[in-house]
Parts: C-alpha cells; structure tokens; sequence
C-alpha cells in the first residue's frame, strides 16, 4: 500500500506519517523553548507543557472527527449525484411508464437511501483530503468562513515574521565578531543592538542587512508557485535532527562534567506568557492535519498512534528544554538556542559551531517560501468570488506584495523572537489549535446527525465525544487569550 497512487498523493504507512507529523510539529518553536523555561520557572513550565500537549491532541482528535464528517458529506454527494444519473437514464428509457414508473422508483428508493445512509459506515472514510478551508466552507455560515480565513492569515503572518527575524538574526549572531573574540557569544554577555559588529556598523545595522539580503533572495519566490521541495525538506529534516542530537548531547556532556551553569527557579508567573505562547505555536498541527492524515495507508489505529507521537514530543521538548536550563544560565540563554553553542568553551570544533549557528539559516530559508505563498493564496480565497477572476496586476503584484511587506516591516522592527513567537501561539494560534477545531466538530457532530441520522456512527470520531470537552477547550482558549491580553498590558503600564 505504501507505494500506491491516489488523487491525494503517495499513500504511506502510518508510523511514516508519524514521522512526517514529528517532524512538522518539531520546529523553529523549539528552538525558543529553552529560553522561555528558563524564564518562568521549570516547574511551572513542565505542568504547563504536559497540561498544552493535551489539549493540543484534544483538539488534533476534533479535526480528524470533521475530516471524517467532511468526507462523509462529499461521499454522500457524489453517490446521489450518480443515483440521479442513473434514475435519469432509467426513466428516459420508458416512455410508455412516464410519470407512473418515475414516482415508483422515487418512492422506492428513499427508504433503502436512508438506510443506507444511517447504517454506512464507509461514508466516514478518510479518502479525500479536506483542508481546513473547505471544512470551515461546509460547517461554517459566512461569518465564520471569513473570521477562519482571518485567523489563518494572522498565524501565517506571524509565521514569516519569525522567519524573517530568526535567519538574520542568526547570521548577526554568528558573523559579528566581538573585540578579540571569534568564539561568538561569550558566557554571560548581553548584546546591545547599538554594539559595534563590524567597523563603524552596529549590530543592528548587520541585522538589517542581513534581513535585506534575506528579503531579495527569497521574496521574489512569493510572486511564484513553490514545487517540488520534497528533496529539500528531506535535506533540512536530516539536518534539523542532526543539529538537535548534538546540542542534547553537548549539554548532557557539560553537565556530566559538573559544567553545568544552570540554576533555573522553581516558578516564575512573569515568564508565563512567552512561555504560553511558545508552548502553543510549538505544538501547533491541526492546520495541515488533512495533508498528513489523509495519504496514511491504514487508519484503524490512527488516534491511538497520534497519541503515542505526541508523549515522544512531549518527552523530546522535556529533554531539550531541561538540559538547557540545567547547561546553561538563564540569563545568558539566547532566543535562539543553537547560538548558544557558537562559544569556544562550548564547542571547541569550529565546524560543530558555524553548523549550530547557522543551522536556523538553512531549514527556515526552505520553509519561507512555502509559507508566502500558502499565505498569498489564502488572501486570493478570501477575496474570491465564484465565477470571478483577478486582473493581472491584482493576482501577480498586488497579493504577493501584502503577503511579504508586512512581517519583513515586522523584522525589521524587532527581532525579539521569543516575544514574536509568544504573541504569535498565544493569539492566533489559540484560535487555529482551539477555537476552529471545537467549532468544527460541534458543528460537525450536528450537521451529521441531520444528515444521517443518529445511527450514523463517525469511526474516527474523537475519544472526547462529551459535549463539555467542546466547551472546556473554548472556556480554556478565551481564558489563555484574556490573560495574556492582562499580562501584555501590565507589562507594559510597569515600563
């Protein structure tokens, strides 16, 4: 089955999708992790690391139940389309029976329809794959369609804008010699972006070429479609578990060897909010569930795989995060972690560190294009109007433009990744990872029994069938969103 073709891709087995759901749910969020745990405290970051990696299979659970819904309305579909074909072949071939043999057959056929449309369990199949777009499109009024669109737009946005930050920022990081010192960041040191990098240039004024040259090299691809990147992203998946591996090993060693400068506290509540954010974006999955989900060969135990892939996540986010702290002191953990092995009393291989140094370079440059232009088409949705086209101009300048100016005006402004990260999880992608997927399979569970009865049984339904689980994930989502919206401005009423 693993080699199969279908309208939906390559069909794989079911631990290769959990390999490809490892892999994109383990991203640039966890390179921001360390820095945030050590900030509020290992304990309370622990508690609310396992307490969010629930929540984000609860809702991962909701989005597999609407994309079984989903189906089994576009199964239903087209079976009715072809029994309408059919009666209308049936009934042009008796002219003598007319109308007579035409009722007979209506009236014939919707008691065993209904049946079957209670009793079929293979409606349910996840055969094709449902973006979330086109679930919210069959769920959702209007309203709703245009606030998922919204959403989605936001997350992307923030998405680039971290991207657009973190490669330049890197670079800096890596190239801005300081005074005698070409180890990088010695231990301790706090940067300002007015320090000296090269000559008469700032730092900061490094950073911003940097992110000029980043815009110019990768920006003109947003203004075209992205393909055939499987080879790529193989590439940086490969790297991205190499630069990992080394950096838990070289902590472990240091620590081992009583280097260890870490004395992280018990709690810190200031650190909460960063440290909420960067827990949701870093668990974030359902918006390309369909693509991940759909292509897998055997679905029979896929909720109970899914669960076992998040503990492995849960269990490496607690690994990387725990020997940072412990490894290193929290006030000289940077935002990106790998650039805490750019020291020589780190890393005493030269090549071991330019390769954890610019490892951000590499696999976040590959995943920018893809990104743009996932957003660019988003705006062209949510501006479509059926039977319409776009002029040129609009559709090859205009949407490519609004989709790459305003996260590289982001970056430019700041490349305060952890906080960008923070704002990102905590606001959008609490609506992406909650509200959409308690709303969809709400709404889901309703229109179903509607359309097929309460015997209709949904086999990929979520374990979490209870009504209160709905209801416990958006009081959760608003409540996250509130206090966040508190801590952002008390903070910034004590500045």
């Amino acid at each position: 089955m693993a080699g199969e073709i279908t309208d939906t891709g390559e069909l794989y087995s079911p631990y290769v999708g959990l390999v490809y759901m490892f892999n994109l749910i383990v991203g640039t969020g966890a390179l921001t992790m360390p820095k945030a745990f050590a900030s509020a405290g290992w304990l309370v970051s622990l508690v609310l690391l396992v307490f969010l990696a629930f929540m984000s299979f609860v809702t991962t659970t909701f989005v597999m139940e609407a994309m079984a819904a989903a189906n089994a309305q576009l199964h239903w579909k087209r079976m009715e389309n072809r029994q309408e074909e059919e009666g209308d072949d049936s009934s042009s071939a008796s002219d003598s029976d007319g109308l007579t043999q035409d009722n007979y057959e209506r009236a014939e056929k919707r008691p065993i329809l209904s049946v079957q449309r209670r009793g079929s369990q293979n409606l349910f199949e996840i055969t094709d794959r449902v973006e979330m777009g086109q679930m919210a499109s069959i769920f959702f009024n209007k309203v709703g369609v245009n606030l998922f669109y919204f959403c989605i737009i936001i997350y992307l946005y923030g998405d680039l804008a971290i991207y657009a930050a973190a490669v330049p920022l890197s670079l800096m990081q890596v190239t801005c010699a300081t005074g005698n010192d070409s180890c990088g960041v010695e231990a301790g040191t706090k940067y300002n972006d007015t320090d000296r990098c090269w000559g008469p240039l700032r730092r900061v004024d490094a950073y911003r070429i940097y992110l000029a040259v980043f815009t110019l090299l990768l920006g003109p691809f947003t203004f075209f479609d992205v393909q055939k990147t499987k080879y790529l992203q193989l590439l940086t998946s490969l790297m991205r578990w190499i630069a990992f591996a080394v950096m838990i090993v070289l902590a472990l060693v240091r620590i081992g060897h009583g280097q260890g400068e870490g004395h992280p506290p018990l709690a810190n509540l200031s650190g909460v909010r960063n440290l909420f954010g960067v827990c949701v974006y870093s668990f974030m999955c359902q918006h390309s569930l369909p693509s991940l989900v759909t292509p897998v060969s055997s679905k029979r135990h896929l909720t109970r795989l899914i669960l076992m892939d998040y503990v492995l996540i849960l269990a490496f986010y607690g690994l990387l995060s725990f020997t940072a702290i412990f490894c290193f002191r929290g006030d000289s953990l940077l935002d990106m972690y790998t650039l805490n092995f750019a020291r020589c009393d780190v890393v005493s291989v030269a090549a071991v560190r330019y390769f954890l140094g610019l490892f951000p370079v590499f696999t976040i440059s590959t995943n920018f294009p893809i990104i743009a232009v996932t957003l660019r088409n988003n705006w062209k949705t949510l501006f479509h109007r059926e039977g319409g086209t776009y002029p040129w101009v609009v559709d090859r300048v205009v949407f490519p433009t609004i989709t790459l100016l305003p996260p590289v005006l982001v970056a430019f402004c700041t490349h305060d990744l952890e906080s960008l990260v923070g704002i990102t999880g905590a606001y959008a992608g609490t609506g992406i990872q909650y509200v959409i997927p308690a709303f969809l399979v709400y709404l889901c569970r309703k229109d179903s029994q509607l359309a097929f009865g309460y015997g209709a049984v949904n086999k990929h339904r979520s374990p979490f069938r209870h009504t209160f689980w709905v209801g416990f994930v958006l009081v959760w989502a608003f409540s996250c969103f509130f206090f966040v919206t508190a801590n952002i401005v008390l903070s910034e009423s004590k500045a």
